[in-house]
């Protein structure tokens, strides 16, 4: 039967594909591609305090995912909402924290829970970032358009259908088929996207997916690569491939695709990573040599949690009570390590070195 998008998809077919994966082309880019990844899953180790890199970048992440989605932030409102636990954050910023909210969701099912992924986790994501108490979809009506309006793609519809065809995806995820994790990557992402179980918030949950399922397979230890820049910068070659699996059978085009996203992704993250371990060292030896009085290596680690601090949470975190938390900051501020801004009532101390690297 041939593909017609205005129509429902509900001959998706199930996994696994029945076309060649593995070709000498993807086993030669799964090679530079996963030896990319070893190299970052390594660099996250030179961190001492993997909190540091977990929140910022995890926040990054919240806000390019989103932005896929046409859901807009700036970094100064994202970073100042965050500081501040949410309030006062406008609809959109709210949309990106509980994206960074479902994210740790999933890492902690994985981690802590120890559960494996399923439809049941894919609900909680979803639920989470659209702050709803709805699951998989009920009701027909949902298509994807493009930027002209006209019809690209009709899901699969039915909850029944949706729920067996998610099934399927988790038997995959979990078959003892020999298959390259990072080429069944590729396979597990379009085949979420192609299910599209949700009114909204595909996108994202598919891409909270591909990172969990890089820690479930042990290729990282903790969240730190996350594909949404690289989409944001190829988009147009996104989209194609994924409609040219739907339309022609192409998984090879994609998965070479996704390798590339990977491969470029990890180097850039560990670049990333190294510079910022440099910049924790750096300012931990200006404050112990300027600040000797109230240097702490978590006074100097926290900064770097979030560019965005307020005198709240160095008292949560147990580094000072607030009055001399007060202080600290202002010190930390005369040293030209942090900027203060006036916003309202509030105050925030701005990491400048450390928004600058993040956002670059």
């Amino acid at each position: 039967m041939s593909f017609d998008p205005r129509g429902p998809y509900n001959e998706l077919p199930l996994l696994p594909p029945d076309k060649e994966l593995e070709t000498k082309e993807v086993l030669k880019k799964a090679i530079t591609a996963n030896k990319a990844l070893a190299e970052l899953k390594g660099a996250g180790d030179l961190v001492p305090n993997q909190a540091v890199l977990i929140q910022a970048i995890g926040l990054q992440e919240a806000k390019l995912s989103s932005e896929i989605e046409n859901i807009v932030t700036t970094n100064d409102e994202l970073y100042r909402a965050f500081a501040s636990e949410g309030q006062k954050a406008e609809h959109h910023t709210k949309e990106v924290l509980r994206y960074n909210e479902a994210l740790w969701f999933g890492y902690n099912w994985l981690k802590d829970k120890n559960y494996p992924l399923t439809t049941n986790l894919f609900e909680e994501l979803f639920r989470i970032i659209k702050h709803s108490e709805s699951g998989v979809r009920k009701i027909p009506g949902t298509t994807l358009a493009n930027d002209k309006g006209e019809v690209i793609y009709t899901p699969p519809e039915g909850e029944s259908l949706l729920r067996d065809k998610l099934g399927n995806l988790e038997k995959y995820i979990y078959a003892d088929d020999f298959i390259d994790p990072l080429i069944k990557l590729a396979v597990i992402h379009y085949q979420f996207e192609a299910i599209h179980p949700f009114t909204d918030g595909n996108g994202r949950t598919g891409r909270i997916l591909n990172i969990l399922y890089l820690i479930e397979q042990g290729l990282l230890e903790i969240p730190i690569l996350y594909l949404s820049r690289y989409i944001i910068e190829n988009k147009t070659e996104y989209y194609m491939r994924l409609r040219s699996v739907t339309e022609d059978g192409d998984w090879v085009g994609l998965i070479l695709y996704m390798l590339d996203a990977i491969e470029h992704t990890a180097i850039d993250t560990k670049k990333k990573i190294l510079s910022i371990r440099d910049l924790v060292n750096r300012d931990i030896e200006i404050v112990r040599e300027k600040l000797p009085k109230i240097y702490s290596k978590d006074l100097v680690e926290l900064l770097y949690r979030q560019p965005y601090c307020k005198i709240s949470i160095l008292v949560k975190a147990g580094i000072a009570k607030r009055q001399t938390a007060s202080i600290y900051l202002k010190e930390l501020e005369d040293i030209g390590l942090l900027r203060a801004i006036k916003m309202g009532r509030d105050i925030y101390y701005i990491n400048d070195d450390f928004l600058n690297l993040l956002t670059a």
